[in-house]
């Protein structure tokens, strides 16, 4: 019969310590995040992977506009990319949820690395109009980064949906910190070394980042392998066509601002300032994406999404106002930093449904598809704005992003009015999840 009395070396050992106390949310709720280990690591290169996503598409107009004399052919270059990307990228996310993250994106960040070196000589050396189409093409390998960072805490954070609306918050405010200073970044680096120091830099950083955030395989979720049966692909979930079409819509917003405050900037005489403007509505959107992650939202998250959209809708007007009324830059970049402020909170909440509406073990899939409707609306946009101001008005030109932003407000609600409606007995339990 066993002895009850412990053996010395138990005896020797004082009793466990209970664990420390979590710090206190109320004081900084993103602290809780980087307790994970290998939150802070894979972060760190995510972000620096990131911050060239700003960077290129600036760096290849200046690059080549410089070189051959044309914007025309620039902005049809960086068309073409967009446009590749949003074939391949949500390929490149499907092998990234098959075989994991580190295994998929370190070559696909490579081939992407020499499609832009591969720019970079072209306009250099003087090449063929075609090569510039093919070499930018190449960059759609590109894999999403943001949308493998969110993957990685919606693994870690399972379950804690306060801590995924904290993450998700966090995750955004990096998007437009990233978008802010990467054409900055850019811009300064062309300009004060070469015009291909922006490309050549942004090549660095991305490779760089990808490998640091590659490297941390334990925060990485588990790669879904290949399966007999045929999945659910995230574009037949429920309410997701509806939910993908809102983020074309808001990128949208983005793309015709960012084309309208440019035009506009010009004709006060001020192109220059066009940047810094463009720069203070980005930050608005940061702060506010920071802001939001420190607030406990109540009610369903669909609820949420309309009055988001709703409150990006009516501070869209703002620009508009200051363009058409006082015709002052500094009017107007104070309205676009008040404008800025919602397009967080709607971008948070739509990011949120797009996890709960994608099936299990698609997430990187999923988030890639609201990324490349959202970089197809950006294009879409800046297409539309440009042909307002041109034929219309620079004034009148901010009219677009608020017809964009109504459009996603109108989206939002029909989302939310397809899912709340009884579906298929397979599809109800989803369905309610996702509410």
């Amino acid at each position: 019969m066993p002895s009850a009395e412990p053996p010395a070396s138990r005896r020797r050992n004082p009793p466990a310590e209970p664990p420390a106390p979590p710090a206190p949310r109320s004081r900084n709720p993103y602290a809780r995040l980087f307790l994970i280990p290998g939150a802070t690591a894979f972060t760190i290169g995510n972000l620096i992977a990131r911050l060239p996503m700003g960077m290129f598409s600036v760096s290849a107009v200046i690059m080549i506009a410089g070189a051959r004399d044309s914007y025309a052919l620039a902005g049809a270059v960086t068309a073409t990319g967009l446009a590749a990307t949003a074939v391949v990228a949500p390929w490149t996310a499907r092998l990234v949820d098959r075989h994991g993250q580190a295994r998929i994106a370190v070559p696909a960040t490579a081939i992407a690395a020499l499609g832009s070196l591969s720019l970079l000589l072209c306009v250099h050396h003087g090449a063929p109009d075609w090569t510039l189409f093919a070499s930018y093409a190449a960059t759609a390998t590109t894999p999403n980064t943001g949308g493998m960072s969110r993957a990685r805490w919606a693994h870690l954070l399972k379950g804690d949906e306060r801590a995924v609306h904290i993450a998700n918050s966090f995750e955004q405010a990096a998007d437009e910190l990233c978008f802010m200073l990467g054409p900055v970044l850019a811009a300064f680096l062309c300009g004060a070394l070469f015009p291909e120091a922006g490309t050549l830099i942004g090549v660095v950083l991305l490779l760089t980042g990808v490998l640091l955030f590659a490297a941390q395989r334990s925060t990485q979720p588990p790669p879904r392998g290949r399966t007999t049966t045929k999945e659910k692909s995230p574009l037949h979930a429920r309410g997701m066509p509806t939910l993908l079409a809102a983020f074309l819509a808001t990128g949208a917003v983005f793309g015709s601002m960012e084309v309208v405050t440019i035009a506009y900037a010009d004709t006060q005489g001020h192109k220059a300032a066009a940047g810094v403007i463009l720069a203070l509505q980005a930050a608005g959107s940061c702060a506010a994406g920071l802001l939001y992650g420190t607030l406990k939202p109540s009610g369903p998250l669909h609820r949420r999404h309309i009055l988001c959209a709703a409150a990006m809708a009516a501070l869209m007007t703002l620009p508009l106002l200051a363009a058409a009324l006082t015709g002052s830059l500094l009017v107007l970049a104070g309205a676009l930093l008040v404008a800025g402020m919602a397009t967080a909170p709607t971008m948070v909440t739509g990011m949120t449904l797009i996890q709960r509406r994608t099936p299990e073990g698609r997430l990187n899939e999923g988030m890639t598809l609201a990324v490349t409707g959202l970089l197809g609306g950006i294009a879409c946009g800046a297409a539309g704005g440009g042909w307002v101001v041109e034929h219309i008005g620079t004034a009148q030109g901010y009219a677009v992003p608020v017809t964009a932003a109504c459009c996603a407000l109108l989206l939002s609600i029909a989302q939310a009015c397809a899912t709340s409606t009884p579906g298929p007995r397979s599809a109800r339990p989803h369905a309610a999840s996702a509410a």
